[in-house]
């Protein structure tokens, strides 16, 4: 049983891995795709900001709509469009196609890390339950200080291609973990529409949204548009 457990954590791990490694992935490859699509590299920004944009609309929403499916049909239901996106922006030569391909995924990218943190938790005894979402938090991390260097590095060595591929390859492999090993997960009670949307009159949860907006904001607006600083050419 608790090999079953640790297995479905690390599943989710991955899989928000992942997800994550999609969103900031792209960031070290920005100067290349706006070379491929002959754009500037403000333009291809849009790439992450219209994602970011996207998981923000989605974010209060999406969660509530599929909160009375079963959360592993809901889970597969989102790796799958990823990766599908994925594998659109692997092929695309058309700039518009590549932000629609990244921008529906995006729509989904809350759903599958709110199930993934309440799903941990669940897992386990109440008592293990803040080392369970922590492992899952590994994932999240990963994909925010590795996908960003590991993707730039990819497609240095190897290609744009590749990188992109990359992207793919990880969202594809949580999706057949989570098809084989992870059982159905219904949903035992539901909570109203109106119950679950009281936590945004909490004034605590905005100022914390407002805190991680403009934390956030700074820290990846610099990885976004580092590599063109660096590389301009100085008297």
């Amino acid at each position: 049983m608790k090999e079953k457990k640790n297995l479905l954590i690390f599943i989710l791990t991955i899989g928000v891995f992942g997800i994550i490694n999609t969103e900031m992935g792209v960031l070290g490859i920005l100067p290349l795709l706006a070379e491929k699509f002959s754009i500037s590299i403000a333009q291809a920004g849009l790439l992450v900001s219209l994602f970011a944009l996207a998981v923000a609309a989605a974010g209060p929403v999406m969660p509530l709509l599929f909160a009375g499916i079963d959360r592993k049909r809901v889970m597969l239901l989102v790796l799958s469009v990823f990766v599908l996106g994925n594998l659109i922006s692997v092929f695309t030569d058309n700039f518009a196609v590549m932000l629609l391909a990244r921008v529906v995924p995006a729509i989904f990218h809350p759903v599958y890390c709110s199930l993934a943190f309440s799903v941990a938790a669940a897992s386990v005894s109440p008592e293990a339950a803040p080392r369970a979402v922590a492992k899952v938090i590994v994932g999240v991390s990963a994909g925010m200080v590795l996908g960003v260097p590991v993707s730039s590095f990819i497609a240095g060595s190897f290609s744009l291609t590749a990188a992109m591929a990359g992207f793919t390859v990880v969202n594809t492999a949580a999706l057949i973990a989570t098809w084989l090993y992870i059982p159905s997960l219904p949903v035992a009670a539901r909570l109203s529409y109106g119950q679950q949307l009281r936590v945004l009159k909490k004034p605590v949860l905005w100022f914390s949204i407002a805190a991680v907006v403009f934390m956030n904001g700074a820290v990846f607006g610099v990885f976004g548009y580092r590599r063109e600083f660096y590389c301009r050419p100085y008297a």
